[in-house]
């Protein structure tokens, strides 16, 4: 990380340290582009449902514990959700982005599927984090992956779990986490037993992708940034109008600094007067006087 302090927008990788942009329009844009709905309330909470109802985003900056966002599908829109998937206030916008990405492509294509729960096994949802590296480990059923600075990792449990006790929040299915331990630095994400496992593979493959993502510097947790690459971002290359604009701008200064008004010219010869107005009205005055 740079010694100085940089100011204005910054590049910033592993993912997994860049912290939340806090804005929630670019997970929610997928839905929306697809027919989903949404209404706000009071405390400007955003709720994103589908024509049918079935499936449902809460966005919840005022909400009642530190979840910002959570994703749930309903088989019966006035039932509790078949699964439920969660994302904290300090998870990186990206996750959350790819995620909604993946549900509203397999929603538009076959709403029924996005209910019906894993059509794929967990090692699909592990796969892009193998391939990038992260270290594997077992623990009796629990599969544990973590990365190599072991700032971020993922849990998954074979064992049984009680669905409601997952519903609310007592037991992870799958748990993923990032950034250094501390309440603004480090962020949980977690899916229940029945969330599609392509939706996980999805999130876990923008995790582990290196390219760098856009944050303010402030945005980027204290703890992580010392573990965290980070560089200015390059300022936006003029187009050709803003140049011309520029150029002429420029023009437009140069000449107003060389401008000097003319003096009055004189009534009767043309010429400029060295009598002000004033004195030469008084002069005429006079010379009507002696007539």
């Amino acid at each position: 990380m740079p010694s100085h302090t940089l100011d204005g927008d910054v590049y910033v990788t592993p993912l997994y340290l860049a912290g939340s942009t806090t804005i929630g329009d670019p997970a929610m844009q997928p839905l929306l582009d697809h027919g989903f709905m949404a209404q706000s309330d009071e405390l400007a909470n955003v709720y994103v449902s589908s024509p049918d109802q079935h499936v449902r985003l809460g966005f919840l900056p005022e909400g009642t514990d530190n979840t910002l966002w959570k994703i749930a599908a309903h088989s019966d829109p006035f039932g509790p959700p078949d699964w439920l998937a969660t994302f904290d206030s300090n998870t990186p916008t990206e996750l959350v982005t790819a995620f909604t990405s993946t549900l509203a492509t397999n929603y538009s294509e076959n709403p029924d599927a996005v209910l019906t729960g894993p059509r794929r096994q967990a090692e699909d949802g592990f796969r892009p984090l193998e391939d990038a590296g992260w270290r594997r480990g077992n623990r009796q059923l629990t599969t544990l992956f973590t990365t190599p600075d072991e700032l971020a990792g993922l849990t998954h449990k074979g064992s049984a779990l009680n669905p409601h006790a997952e519903l609310r929040g007592d037991q992870d299915r799958w748990l993923l986490w990032g950034g250094h331990d501390g309440y603004s630095s480090r962020w949980y994400a977690t899916f229940t037993t029945a969330v599609p496992v392509d939706l996980i593979a999805a999130t876990t493959a923008r995790l582990a992708d290196p390219a760098p993502v856009l944050r303010y510097e402030t945005e980027v947790p204290k703890r992580n940034r010392s573990a965290a690459r980070i560089r200015p971002a390059a300022p936006p290359v003029p187009t050709p109008l803003d140049i011309r604009r520029a150029a002429a701008a420029r023009a437009r200064s140069h000449v107003g600094h060389h401008v000097r008004r003319a003096p009055a010219a004189s009534a009767t010869t043309g010429s400029p007067s060295a009598v002000p107005p004033t004195r030469l009205a008084h002069r005429r005055r006079a010379a009507a006087a002696r007539s």
